[in-house]
């Protein structure tokens, strides 16, 4: 049986539930191992005729390995690892209060390196920078209100619902769906 035979055995056996998540992180680990002992026999019979100083065996890099096996998630893997990353969007919304700039920042390089890989993730990271900019906007007409005393109590609801909205959208992304931010001008579709 081959080693992507095996993977698929024990992918399907921790989808059923017959082995633990543990159990399954040992198998791979094992196979992996395996592999590599295989690899370096196969090597050294090929270089019997050289000076073991001349040839060195250089061990694959681990991430050639995992880059590959991410590219066969199951449907219900994919879809599990969209739902985190969209929830991970929408909360980085708070990372301005840890980086200046990081609301604005981190969402959009969240949604760029990701969006290719997780579909769903595009239209959580549209949403998301189309609530920012408003948000900008917003800010923006409310600063010169507030000398009116109307853009006082204008600020404070955009104050709570900077906060509300990621977490709304967040706990939507986890559930699998996409919200949108209401009040968000659609810069993006």
């Amino acid at each position: 049986m081959s080693v992507a035979e095996e993977l698929d055995k024990l992918k399907k056996m921790r989808d059923d539930r017959t082995i633990t998540e543990e159990q399954y992180e040992r198998a791979v680990a094992e196979l992996d191992a395996e592999r590599d002992e295989a690899r370096v026999r196969g090597r050294r019979r090929d270089r019997d005729d050289y000076d073991d100083e001349e040839c060195e065996y250089r061990r694959p890099r681990r991430r050639d390995y995992d880059d590959e096996y991410e590219e066969e998630l199951s449907p219900r893997e994919l879809e599990k690892k969209g739902r985190e990353w969209g929830l991970f969007l929408h909360l980085s919304l708070f990372a301005g209060h840890i980086i200046p700039f990081g609301g604005i920042i981190v969402p959009i390089i969240i949604w760029q390196t990701k969006k290719d890989e997780l579909p769903k993730l595009d239209q959580h990271g549209k949403n998301a920078v189309n609530w920012i900019i408003s948000s900008v906007l917003y800010l923006l007409i409310c600063i010169p209100l507030a000398f009116v005393i109307v853009g006082i109590p204008l600020l404070i609801a955009l104050g709570v619902l900077n906060v509300v909205f990621p977490i709304i959208a967040a706990v939507r992304a986890n559930e699998g769906r996409v919200w949108r931010y209401p009040l968000a001008i659609s810069f993006l579709s």
